[in-house]
């Protein structure tokens, strides 16, 4: 048993992705062990209510040991960890449209706490050097929330509305406000 476990944190996400998808119980509590606090941190970013945040990740590791065989990987430019965002922060979008229609939304995790840098904004300024860095980083964090949501996270207009709890013409108004100071800043 202990050599199956190291032989399993020996591997990429994934690999685990794909010994999951042939039904590997192990690969799948491995996998949750490494993504799992990742992933609850950056739901919480987006949403204050621990009983959604448990919910979605709760659907996403479902979603995940269901539709593993379905992760085309990087043949197709994808990892792991960014597919299993992907279908945590569409859970997420659901959830909220979910009780949208029972009750007030969720408070956003960003109006109850201090403001401390998001854990995506400082690998952003590490991955993104440059002048496009620096344009990056003196975007208007309301811009920059949009630009994230819409091009990091890949999530349409109306599931980043949802999300950030905006109408969709303020997400469409931020984002091309956005790209249009990004365009400036790199001129």
């Amino acid at each position: 048993m202990r050599s199956r476990r190291r032989a399993l944190d020996e591997l990429d996400e994934e690999r685990l992705l794909r010994l999951v998808a042939r039904g590997d119980r192990g690969a799948f509590d491995e996998l949750y062990r490494r993504t799992s606090p990742w992933l609850a941190v950056r739901l919480r970013r987006r949403c204050a209510d621990e009983q959604i945040v448990a919910e979605v990740m709760q659907e996403t590791y479902l979603a995940v040991w269901r539709a593993a065989g379905a992760f085309a990987g990087s043949a197709v430019g994808g990892t792991a960890v960014g597919w299993l965002w992907t279908i945590a922060a569409r859970r997420l979008v659901d959830a909220f449209r979910r009780r949208a229609h029972h009750a007030e939304p969720p408070v956003a995790a960003a109006a109850e706490r201090a403001v401390v840098p998001a854990a995506e904004d400082e690998v952003l300024a590490k991955a993104v050097d440059g002048d496009v860095g620096d344009a990056l980083r003196r975007l208007a964090p309301e811009l920059r929330q949009v630009l994230q949501a819409t091009v990091l996270d890949g999530l349409s207009v109306r599931e980043t509305a949802v999300l950030l709890r905006l109408p969709e013409g303020t997400v469409k108004t931020r984002a091309r406000r956005a790209r249009i100071a990004m365009r400036e800043a790199l001129a």
